[in-house]
Formats: C-alpha cells, structure tokens, sequence
C-alpha cells in the first residue's frame, strides 16, 4: 500500500504536465489557423489591388509614380511570407501606396463616378474590414498562448517543450494615431 503513495504525486505530475502540453498545442493550432485566415484576406486584397490599379490607370495614365509605388508595395507583401511583424511592415507599406493612389483618384471625377471604381473600392473597405477581424481574432489566439506560455507554472512545460512567445500581427495607419484636431467655427 505504501508504494501506490510514492507512485501518486508522480502521477499527477505526468498528468498535469500532459495536460498542459496538450492545451499548448491546441492554443498553438489556433495560432497557425487564424493566420491563415489573414493570410486568406491578404491574399484577396492582393487580388483586388491590380484591379484598382488598371482602373485609376485609365484615367489617370500621367500619374505613373504612383501606380508604380502600389504595384511594387503590392508585389512585396504578397511575397513576405515573414513573421507576423515583417508582414506588418510590408503590409502598412502597401496601405500608404493605396492611400496615396485613391488620393489621386479623388482629382478625377470622371474616376470617382465610375461604377467600375465605385465597386473596387467597395470591394477593398470590405476586404480591409475583414482584415481587421481577422487580425483580432489571430491576435486574440497569440495572446492566449503568449498568456499561457509566460505563466507559472504553464511557462515550465512551455520551456521544455519548445514553446515560445509569438508576435503580434499589428497593421496600424500612423493617422490613426494621431491626435485629431478639432476646430470649433463661431
């Protein structure tokens, strides 16, 4: 009977260490599901983007810098395949071209009243919404798992195992955080 008490606290140790093991991969797993899911709604916008550049092109022919800078941004993004901070940085690259090439879009008004146009850029709001929750989703997974591999006592299995911290995936315009300034007109 006393060998069956020396046998216990090992045991639970094993159990609890399989346990934990196991609920690191499953947060792990979720990891690499939810960055595929912005990977897939990258992957849309890249699509989208050509588009939108062909049809500002049409009008726009003599503003070729631009369309070039998109293009370029475009092609280097979709080829990343980074860390979710390198992908950030091609990412908020593409995102200012993009916001450049719409801002020259906004002196054609033949361009804006085109239903072409009009739907391109429906198209990309779109996609940049769901972007953007994609991106919470996949930060709120990396976070769990960052969470569970950074406290005790999880963070002793995680260090045995080979789990480690991952990165965030933050895509921000600079504008959002900027101080808005308001001015109030008597």
């Amino acid at each position: 009977m006393s060998a069956w008490v020396f046998l216990i606290p090992p045991a639970l140790v094993l159990g609890w260490f399989i346990l934990t093991y196991n609920a690191m991969v499953r947060l792990r797993q979720q990891v690499d599901e939810s960055w595929s899911g912005i990977d897939t709604e990258l992957r849309r916008r890249y699509d989208l983007i050509p588009n939108l550049v062909d049809a500002v092109k049409g009008y726009a022919a003599h503003e070729s810098r631009v369309l070039e800078a998109v293009v370029r941004a475009r092609d280097r993004a979709a080829t990343s395949g980074g860390t979710p901070g390198e992908q950030a940085v091609q990412e908020r690259e593409l995102t200012a071209s993009v916001d450049r090439l719409l801002a020259v879009a906004e002196g054609y008004p033949d361009l804006k009243a085109s239903a072409h146009f009009l739907q391109l850029q429906h198209e990309l709001a779109n996609t940049e919404d769901r972007i953007q929750a994609a991106r919470r989703f996949f930060n709120a997974n990396v976070r769990d798992l960052n969470t569970r591999v950074a406290v005790f006592p999880s963070n002793l299995v995680a260090s045995m195992a080979g789990f480690g911290a991952v990165e965030f995936f933050e895509v921000e315009k600079a504008a959002v955080r900027q101080a808005v300034d308001v001015t109030f007109i008597d």
